[in-house]
């Protein structure tokens, strides 16, 4: 039996509480939250477990094997370095750390303590976007043009971090995953209207290998609620949206005509709309997903699917995407390995 601890018993953190219960071959051993009220809040949510407001105690357990960070990002770096210090694994929620250098320092500590290190990139849990990317490389779609992609909202605005920070490792870690590149530049534009230090609107735009474009519209001052990501190919276009009650995921026979199919009397480009397709997908949380992999791991020695190395590379497109937002909106390049 794998034991777990969680840190953090805000929103997400209780999540994650909620989560580990239903994970088979893995118990809920502690939860570490130093604010007494929301401590209090979730020792019936903990169960069995023990609530403490000191990390020290739970990483001193010596039958604690992982610890899950879903604390705010200020307090990823310390907690996951007393963990890796005390031989503990860790999955850690986005972002891994506030920045690249901290980043790649705790996926550099993690290799020297032999443990594993994992980040919360969720959404490549997801089974409907496993499913898309299934037909993406099943070539249904052609060759991929570029991505859109909106996570919209009048919701909950951080004071510790940006629309970037907190919402563009989602899309950032989905696009590369979906095409099996890093990008090669990025530009990013946004303002900061309801707080002078942390961007309420971001538009991002990463350019990948072969001329694959993708653009992210984050924002958590929006009237409406929007988790939708568009993928463009030369034969079909898939559309992603996950608050859709008809179907988060559909094929539409859609494509601009060109070469052989096109007629060159005309003058306009032929396209072709056909019928829309609703895939089905398995019905399965990305979050119990998402620990359960890290149990396995723990349990295996197999690194997650989402490494602490790729935490880190997002990180570095993150770190590119906010230089660019001080200088204007400036096309950066990019390196990644």
């Amino acid at each position: 039996m794998i034991q777990l601890a969680v840190a953090g018993a805000g929103a997400w953190g209780r999540n994650h509480i909620r989560s580990v219960h239903e994970i088979r071959g893995a118990r809920l051993r502690w939860v570490i939250e130093p604010d007494d009220d929301r401590r209090a809040a979730v020792e019936a949510l903990a169960g069995d477990a023990r609530c403490t407001g000191e990390v020290e105690e739970a990483l001193a357990d010596p039958r604690l094997d992982g610890l899950v960070v879903a604390s705010p990002t200020p307090t990823h770096v310390p907690l996951t370095r007393a963990a890796l210090a005390a031989g503990k694994h860790v999955l850690v929620e986005k972002p891994l750390a506030p920045d690249a250098e901290q980043a790649w320092s705790l996926v550099r500590r993690a290799r020297r303590a032999k443990r594993l290190l994992a980040v919360g990139h969720l959404l490549l849990y997801h089974p409907g976007l496993a499913r898309l990317k299934a037909i993406l490389q099943s070539g249904e779609l052609g060759r991929p043009y570029y991505v859109t992609s909106q996570r919209t909202n009048l919701g909950r605005i951080r004071t510790d971090e940006g629309t970037l920070t907190s919402l563009g490792p989602h899309d950032v870690s989905v696009m590369t995953w979906l095409f099996g590149a890093w990008p090669t530049a990025v530009s990013a534009r946004g303002h900061a209207y309801v707080q002078p230090a942390w961007e309420d609107v971001v538009f991002l735009d990463l350019f990948f290998p072969d001329g694959v474009m993708g653009h992210v519209h984050l924002s958590w001052l929006d009237p409406q609620k929007v988790r939708r990501m568009s993928v463009v190919g030369s034969r079909k276009m898939a559309v992603f949206d996950d608050l859709d009650p008809e179907g988060q995921l559909k094929i539409h026979d859609k494509a601009a005509l060109s070469g052989a199919e096109a007629d060159p009397t005309l003058d306009a480009l032929p396209v072709r709309d056909g019928a829309t397709r609703i895939v089905r997908v398995r019905d399965r949380p990305p979050l119990a997903a998402e620990l359960a992999a890290f149990a396995k791991s723990i349990r295996t020695g197999v690194p997650c699917p989402t490494p602490g190395d790729d935490g880190a590379r997002v990180a570095r497109v993150l770190d590119a995407a906010e230089a660019s937002l001080r200088q204007g909106g400036r096309r950066i390049p990019l390196r990644i390995r």
